[in-house]
């Protein structure tokens, strides 16, 4: 086949192992892409996985490529090279596509290339990258980005998403649905990878309203109102509401919406009380309520989420 899409996947000091299998599988056997994993350095051990990656070409391979594919490294306080920023800012500038997957997010934040853009990486250190580079608009909650000529995902199975969208956006739906099916992987996921976040409630710096914290946590299904809450603290309600921030970063309604979205997900996940029970029991209201509060935070349905995630109760021998 002439004229296949040349796909260079650059691999970093401590690559990720499903991060980087995930593009080579996803394109060295398709017959419309043409692949070349590249390397500023010669072979590296793969961390944890007990085997190295003997790349097929030094850097000067971006110079050929349509798309190029960082995928995640281990070490992010690891600065890249001078030669590897500058070959990166060229590939861009020339109009090739890249693509980020996890943290492959930093290497291009690294070279300038994600300022004043919207991008995404594995919701764990998310965070860590806003706070590196305050210019890139970090979109935690998303499983990729498209920004047209740069595209990032999350970590590991959002990497499978944002090739598929790629080969979507090359090829057609048809071509991406095939290829989903080669992987046995949805052609599309609903929602956004904040379903994947383990807690929602952020963790507190003081202990000065620990207890009221406890409190609110063993009483999630009572309706309170912010001056109730004053009021349990004992405290003006501009104090409480300041104090509070300092402790948790947050508001204290807006940290007990977390508290009650983590309690409605523990219930779905673990156990079988109904759907149109869970709000009932968390805070969150009606059914119209939680579904609501769940696609405003998740971006998924509580019945969604259950399905994705419910612990299967093994049969009991006898």
């Amino acid at each position: 086949m002439t004229n296949r899409h040349r796909v260079a996947v650059l691999v970093l000091p401590g690559v990720l192992a499903l991060e980087f299998g995930t593009a080579t599988q996803i394109f060295s056997t398709d017959p419309h892409y043409e692949l070349t994993v590249c390397a500023e350095s010669g072979p590296g051990p793969v961390p944890g996985s007990g085997f190295a990656i003997t790349v097929t070409a030094g850097i000067e391979a971006l110079d050929d490529a349509d798309t190029v594919i960082i995928p995640g490294y281990e070490d992010l306080d690891a600065v890249p090279s001078a030669e590897f920023l500058t070959a990166l800012r060229a590939t861009h500038a020339r109009g090739a596509r890249l693509v980020s997957i996890c943290t492959g997010a930093f290497a291009l934040a690294a070279a300038g290339l994600l300022d004043g853009r919207p991008a995404t990486t594995h919701w764990r250190q998310a965070e860590q990258l806003r706070r590196r580079y305050p210019h890139v608009d970090v979109l935690p909650n998303q499983l990729y980005v498209d920004d047209g000529d740069i595209l990032t995902s999350a970590g590991v199975t959002a990497g499978i998403d944002l090739c598929l969208h790629l080969i979507r956006t090359d090829l057609g739906a048809a071509a991406a649905n095939t290829r989903a099916r080669d992987l046995v992987a949805p052609p599309r996921r609903q929602g956004g990878q904040a379903q994947f976040v383990e807690q929602f409630r952020p963790e507190a710096s003081g202990d000065e309203l620990a207890p009221l914290r406890e409190w609110m946590l063993d009483n999630l299904a009572d309706p309170v109102t912010v001056d109730d809450l004053a009021e349990q603290a004992h405290m003006s309600r501009r104090t409480f509401i300041r104090r509070f921030r300092e402790e948790t970063g947050t508001t204290p309604m807006a940290w007990l919406t977390d508290a009650r979205i983590d309690r409605a997900r523990e219930l779905l996940e673990a156990s079988a009380v109904p759907v149109e029970q869970v709000g009932r029991l968390t805070g969150l209201g009606a059914p119209a309520s939680l579904r609501a509060a769940f696609h405003r935070h998740l971006g998924t349905s509580p019945q969604e989420y259950r399905t994705l995630f419910r612990h299967k109760t093994e049969p009991t021998q006898t």
